[in-house]
This record gives C-alpha cells, sequence and structure tokens, in this order.
C-alpha cells in the first residue's frame, strides 16, 4: 500500500462514525438543517419577505413559504446573477451552474455559494469515498488516478460590474477541488474544462493513456463514449489492457441498468465495482454506501432540507412524514439560496431506516396521454430486459405519444441508437412492449386487445444520432442528456426531422 492511499484511508476513516450517526439520526438532523437554513436565510430580501425570522418549525415553513419551481423562482435567480446582494442567500453567489436539464433550448443557471460546496457536494464525496474504503478494506484507489469526465467553465458578465463564472456542475467542482481531492485526479484542468467536446476527448484519450487509472466518473453514456475513444487509440481490446488496476465506476444523472452489459464487456473484471450516485447541479443528496445494495443512502446531513410531494395526492412532508414506495416529487432548500425549490425528479423509500431511495424519474419526463402512467424507471428496465431478450445493446432512447386522431388509436413512439442492433426488429418491439406491460399495469390495461393503444412504433437509428442532435442543439458532452420521455411531441419531431 502506498503512502498516499494509507494516508488517504486514514483521514476518511474519521467520518465513518459521522456516517453511522446520520443514519441514525436522520429525522432529527433535519430538523436541525432547517433551523440553520432558517437561520442563514432571514436577513436576506427573500427570508424578510417570508419572515424567515417567525418561523420556528416545519408546519410554520410549510404553511408560510411557497413551493417553486425554476421558471417561478427565475426572477430572484437572475437578480442574483446580476450582482445583487442579499437576496436569495447572505453576500453575493459567483458561481452558477448551467444547466439545460433535458435540452430546453434555455439553459437553468443554479446558484452554487462557497458553502454549499464545502457542506455539500465535497462533504457528500468524502462521505462516499470513505462508505467505499470501508466497503473495500483491500481497495487500492488511491494508488492510482481518478479519471472524472466533466463539463466545461465560463466566466460570464451578466452587467458591467459582475463577473459571474457559470458552467457544468462538474466543472464548477473540479475547478474547486480541494486539495485532498485534487492531487489525485486526471486530466489537467486546462483539458478538464475544454468547451469543445471531441477535441477534448481526443485529449483526453491521449493523456490518460499513459496513466495507472483506478477509477471512473461520469454520465454512463458519455463515459462509453470516452472508453471507445481511449480503445480506438491504443488499439486494444478492453480497457483493462490499458488500465488494469481499474476498480471503481463512479456514476449518476441516468440509470445504469441498461449499460450494465456493455460495461462488462468494455471492463471484463469481477473485481471492478459500480456505485451510484446522486449528485445534481441542485446538490449531492444521495449515493449507494452499500455495493450490495442497489438503492441510494440519502445524505440527511449535508446542508440539503429536504421535502417530499406525493405525486398523485400532491401532499407534502417532511422526512419524518415519508412512506415506503410512494413516488414523491422532491423539494429542496439549501445553503446556496434555493427556498423549496422543486427540483424536478421523482425518487421512492424503499427503505426507512436507514432512509434509502431509488430515482424512479422526472416530473416532467413520463408519458401519461392515455392514463398510462409510463415514467422513465419503467422503460429503462423494459428496454434492458428487452436487449437481454434479444443479444443487442442499446446507446439512448426518447419516447413521446401518437395522439388518437379520428378513429385512429394511440401508440408510444420510440426513437432508439443501439450500439450492437436486434437482429429480429418486430421480435424486439413485441418484447419490449410486453416487459413494459409487465412492468406497468396502467400501461397493460391501456393495451388490453389494442383497444386504448397499438403496439408502439420504433424507429431504429444509426449510431451516432443521439450525438449529431444534441450536436445541432449545441448540448454535446458534459452533463446534457435526451430527454427519454416527454408528454408531448417536441423533442421527438425535431428529432424524426433528422431522420432521412
Amino acid at each position: 500500500m502506498g503512502i498516499f492511499t494509507y494516508l488517504s484511508k486514514f483521514l476518511l476513516s474519521k467520518r465513518l462514525n459521522n456516517i453511522f450517526l446520520f443514519k441514525k439520526n436522520a429525522a432529527k438532523d433535519q430538523v436541525k438543517i432547517l433551523k440553520l437554513l432558517l437561520k442563514f436565510g432571514e436577513k436576506t430580501n427573500y427570508g424578510s419577505r417570508f419572515k424567515f425570522d417567525k418561523i420556528s418549525n416545519y408546519l410554520e415553513f410549510n404553511t408560510h413559504v411557497p413551493v417553486v419551481n425554476y421558471e417561478e423562482f427565475f426572477p430572484e435567480i437572475q437578480k442574483t446573477l446580476k450582482g445583487k446582494s442579499n437576496n436569495i442567500c447572505p453576500g453575493s453567489v459567483k458561481w452558477f451552474a448551467k444547466s439545460s436539464g433535458t435540452t430546453n433550448d434555455k439553459s437553468k443557471f443554479i446558484p452554487v455559494s462557497d458553502i454549499s460546496l464545502k457542506d455539500n457536494h465535497f462533504k457528500a464525496g468524502k462521505d462516499l469515498l470513505c462508505s467505499y474504503l470501508n466497503n473495500k478494506k483491500s481497495s487500492k484507489l488511491f494508488d492510482g488516478r481518478s479519471l472524472a469526465l466533466g463539463g466545461s467553465r465560463q466566466i460570464t458578465p451578466f452587467d458591467d460590474n459582475q463577473m459571474i463564472f457559470t458552467g457544468d456542475i462538474s466543472a464548477i467542482l473540479l475547478k474547486n477541488l480541494p486539495f485532498w481531492a485534487s492531487v489525485s485526479r486526471t486530466p489537467p484542468l486546462k483539458v478538464a474544462l475544454m468547451p469543445e467536446w471531441e477535441e477534448k476527448l481526443k485529449l483526453m484519450a491521449k493523456i490518460t493513456s499513459k496513466q495507472n487509472i483506478t477509477s471512473l466518473s461520469g454520465v454512463p453514456t458519455w463515459t462509453i463514449v470516452l472508453i471507445k475513444e481511449v480503445l480506438k487509440y491504443t488499439g486494444e481490446k478492453n480497457i483493462l489492457e490499458v488500465w488494469p488496476n481499474l476498480e471503481l465506476f463512479i456514476h449518476g444523472a441516468v440509470s445504469f441498468k441498461p449499460y450494465q452489459d456493455l460495461f462488462h464487456d468494455l471492463i471484463p473484471s469481477k473485481k471492478m465495482n459500480y456505485l451510484e450516485t446522486y449528485n445534481a447541479s441542485e446538490g449531492f443528496f444521495a449515493f449507494q454506501d452499500d455495493l450490495d445494495k442497489k438503492e441510494m443512502l440519502l445524505l440527511t446531513d449535508h446542508g440539503v432540507f429536504y421535502e417530499f410531494e406525493d405525486v398523485k395526492t400532491g401532499v407534502i412532508c417532511d422526512l419524518s412524514g415519508v412512506s415506503l414506495n410512494v413516488n414523491y416529487a422532491l423539494i429542496i432548500s439549501t445553503f446556496s439560496g434555493l427556498w423549496r425549490y422543486r427540483i424536478g425528479d421523482t425518487i421512492k423509500f424503499v427503505s426507512l431506516d436507514p432512509y434509502r431511495i431509488f430515482i424512479t424519474g422526472r416530473t416532467k419526463h413520463f408519458i401519461n396521454a392515455f392514463g398510462e402512467e409510463v415514467i422513465v424507471q419503467n422503460t429503462d428496465v423494459a428496454l434492458a430486459n428487452a436487449c437481454k431478450k434479444t443479444k443487442s445493446t442499446f446507446y439512448n432512447y426518447s419516447a413521446a405519444p401518437v395522439f388518437i386522431t379520428g378513429r385512429d388509436r394511440g401508440a408510444h413512439e420510440w426513437i432508439i441508437e443501439f450500439i450492437s442492433q436486434p437482429s429480429d426488429k418486430q421480435k424486439f418491439t413485441d418484447l419490449l412492449d410486453e416487459e413494459l406491460q409487465n412492468i406497468n399495469s396502467d400501461y397493460a390495461a391501456k393495451r388490453y386487445k389494442d383497444i386504448a393503444m397499438k403496439k408502439p412504433v420504433i424507429h431504429f437509428v444509426k449510431k451516432g444520432f443521439f450525438d449529431s442532435w444534441l450536436r445541432s442543439k449545441k448540448k454535446l458532452g458534459g452533463q446534457n442528456k435526451v430527454p427519454r420521455l416527454s408528454n408531448s411531441r417536441e423533442y421527438i419531431d425535431d428529432m424524426l426531422s433528422l431522420i432521412s
């Protein structure tokens, strides 16, 4: 064991007791976080408007402070972008995570304060590594380098007197990494933060192919692209021939399940570990603390106050009021000045001791044109199962409704890009339809004897299709994602226009 690995393990081990405590005291910690947040924000313009200094408990917070989405809260963010101090949090905010979500033409700007970087993102990162090393006592993670696939950063003058830094959250984190995290990472920042995605990939492949990479982190789809670029550059068949000591992939942003088999092909090692995180522009909320369990531990002592809105009833509660297997829309308040902010994700609790969750989808990304209530979790699993049965591998997809016209029934229309296509496309279509019916009873009811919905329509597109579409939107690379489900035809009609 190298001296750096030994020291890193020693320092991180000091967090083990803290992790144990917040697992046991999650609800109490959330009460403390809310009090700290209210004190933090009471002298801001937003806090003064809603009388934070008069709020003493969650019931009052729930009653007197409005729940907002991005569009509703943007006027406050805009003031902060233009340099207004003490608006949504004390002082000014220098960093804003530029988030396109899943490809709205308009970017979102999410404030990221220094305190949130320290007490949320980096604190959660330490706990993640500590948890992993506790699971893997023999790990040699710090004997090599970590390779993070991030986005880019820009300096943006929103007015004549105010310089604001914007970029993907990954780029902001890379730029502000503490010493303990920065010494072992690669590539150099000037490469990692390059805005030109395709040039960056080539340089990353050239640099990292000569290094001892022990961990990867990033979005699965873009990580696949990077691995293939490294293999192309080196001429090797699998990535272990380049990085023999690779042991960990930290992933998030999209479901990993559809990509499992492909990663096992690219990294054919039983010693390889995969760890899911819930790390968004708005904060670091959860990570997989047990490698034998797929669900993620909710981080309740990391500077975020959580609320949960029952998707079906609209009832909002704090952590103490949640139930198992209920689909909740996540609402957060943070030290970056987000107050009762609907993040746009939906989750389910699968354990209440400790609090562990699954991400089930996006509040805006579903299909419910005919009462079928299909969410991303449904389609990810169904597609993965259909691929397994047809020995195919998909890269990305998008789906939307075909609305009922005249006497014709509705359907779902899919665009799917494969890494290896199924030999029998009709069989694949039938299997995908069957898998969705098995997973989702509402979908099955609408498909019964084709009464309300016909079989799905699938376009099997060439490799590179979705990258081309993202490139046309100037959103290639980083954390930009293809909208997998939409209840309108806005995205899919645009995509179909590219199919010749």
